[in-house]
């Protein structure tokens, strides 16, 4: 999976970094989601929920061309999200 993070389209904060960004990608429990609205689907904008290796819930919005993703915002998981995937989770170990 390859990232491109030049002059990406939102500020990095000491909350998240760019490595638990990737690594939220690579959560076998990550949902990867299509955009249930036209604005969305007309700008070919995905959204990825997961995990960091260090634990921290990451909520993106993302586009790509197969071949490389382009970050365009994260940040920290809002409560509801949080419910979604451990409820994914707990399904996808049962």
């Amino acid at each position: 999976m390859q990232f491109d993070w030049d002059n990406p389209p939102f500020e990095m904060d000491e909350e998240l970094s760019a490595q638990e960004i990737e690594e939220s990608f690579e959560d076998p429990f990550a949902a990867k989601l299509l955009p249930d609205s036209p604005r969305f689907e007309a700008s070919n904008r995905f959204f990825n929920l997961g995990r960091s290796a260090g634990g921290k819930g990451v909520f993106s919005v993302y586009r790509t061309n197969g071949k490389q993703f382009r970050i365009i915002s994260a940040r920290l998981f809002e409560p509801e999200e949080m419910f979604f995937y451990k409820h994914r989770m707990k399904k996808l170990l049962n």
